[in-house]
């Protein structure tokens, strides 16, 4: 079943979750109980927690990936059979979580240096200096493509990743209420940004690293 479903993952990277999309996922988490939404955030809480075992940054974020994926699979299907619900969940999330590894996580530059530092377990081990060098240019890419956003789109990813915890939960609130928007509607503005910023440091980055690799070419010759 994985190798059916590893491609429908990767398909249709502008899907933004609509008001009907999460009332198909709702009912599809319930089986057919009205847990008032309680099986969703309960869902959602199991899926932080499976990121946050694997040392990932922003697990909040990728539990919410993770059921964006699902019900995106349940508008195109109309259901899902072929596991129960909490199964089928983990097996996205698998996927999401292989993807994290695979890609330069704007996220990560989003947090202070210092706490990147105690995440010791997020990165191969590599030499240090390269690993310094390539750090340092994610986080100029990042300052170079944050000042393309629109001032608005800049301060709401900015605050979006303020604080830790239970501090970040509460600060997201404050932000929704301050924008007359649902926590959930925040969240998918969110998503939108840094689905823009993550192409614009990848994009950046490459550059720069065919750039320095024509430069050293240049001095061996």
């Amino acid at each position: 079943m994985a190798d059916a479903f590893g491609p429908k993952v990767e398909s249709k990277k502008q899907w933004v979750l609509t008001q009907q999309a999460l009332r198909q996922l709702l009912e599809w988490l319930d089986q057919g109980e009205d847990s008032g939404g309680q099986r969703y955030l309960e869902t959602r809480r199991r899926l932080a927690q499976y990121f946050d075992r694997k040392n990932c940054a922003g697990p909040d974020e990728l539990a919410d990936e993770t059921l964006n994926r699902v019900a995106r699979r349940l508008q195109e299907e109309g259901t899902i059979t072929s596991d129960t619900p909490a199964h089928y969940c983990f097996i996205t999330a698998r996927f999401v979580f292989l993807e994290y590894l695979r890609k330069p996580r704007v996220e990560e530059a989003l947090e202070d240096s210092e706490t990147r530092k105690t995440r010791s377990g997020l990165v191969v081990q590599a030499d240090a200096g390269e690993e310094e060098r390539e750090r340092d240019t994610l986080l100029e890419c990042l300052s170079q493509c944050m000042q393309t956003l629109d001032a608005d789109h800049r301060d709401l990813i900015a605050g979006y990743y303020t604080g830790e915890q239970r501090a970040k939960i509460d600060n997201r609130r404050a932000m929704a209420e301050r924008l007359g928007i649902t926590v959930n509607a925040l969240s998918i503005r969110a998503c939108r940004i840094r689905d823009k910023l993550e192409a614009c440091v990848r994009k950046c980055a490459n550059e720069r690293g065919r750039a320095e690799g024509g430069l050293n070419a240049d001095r061996t010759d």
